[in-house]
């Protein structure tokens, strides 16, 4: 009797073993992807437009496409949010500068784009997988969900770019900022003589 219940907790370690390696594995090979933010994307885009024609082939899973995009929304505010929000708690860390005198302070986002790209990612693969069982496919009338989605998306888009406004900070890296050094004078008269 010893030796099943050893076989059994072999089988176990193994199985945990083979589990750790694979995991390993695919953690290589995400990381390996960190610096190539454009093919990741075009990646997902793909995805994405798999989705789709699932969906419209299959026409149905519209509330499995209602909560992908709501999950979604979930992802972008916290794509577009800072790490600490100046509303909620002043902190003793960075702050986003609200006057022009401040100094510059970086803008961190609550959930970096690495972290959000992987989750949109997952969140597509695991819809799509969801698209072959026929338990997830609920009748709906699509339209009103449609139409609750874009009021929800207008009104928390809304929110967030007044939160922008108000904050003074842009999400978005515009590059570099050149200085120009000073404007000329309307006089016209060059301070250096040729």
């Amino acid at each position: 009797m010893e030796g099943v219940g050893g076989d059994g907790a072999s089988a176990a370690t193994a199985l945990n073993q083979r589990r750790h390696e694979l995991s390993k594995l695919f953690q290589y090979y995400l990381d390996k992807t960190t610096p190539h933010s454009t093919y990741r994307w075009i990646g997902t885009f793909v995805l994405a437009l798999l989705y789709a024609l699932r969906v419209y082939y299959v026409q149905g899973f519209y509330v499995v496409t209602y909560g992908l995009g709501i999950y979604i929304l979930n992802l972008l505010i916290g794509f577009l949010s800072p790490l600490v929000d100046p509303e909620l708690e002043p902190s003793d860390g960075p702050t986003l500068p609200t006057k022009g005198s401040d100094e510059f302070k970086p803008f961190i986002r609550r959930l970096p784009e690495f972290k959000f790209w992987y989750a949109i990612t997952k969140a597509f693969c695991v819809a799509f997988v969801m698209t072959f069982f026929s338990l997830f496919d609920v009748p709906v009338f699509w339209p009103i969900l449609l139409c609750y989605w874009i009021v929800l998306f207008v009104l928390t888009m809304r929110r967030q770019i007044t939160h922008m406004i108000k904050y003074r900070y842009i999400p978005f890296n515009l590059g570099k900022q050149k200085y120009s050094g000073k404007r000329p004078s309307a006089s016209g008269s060059s301070p250096r003589a040729d």
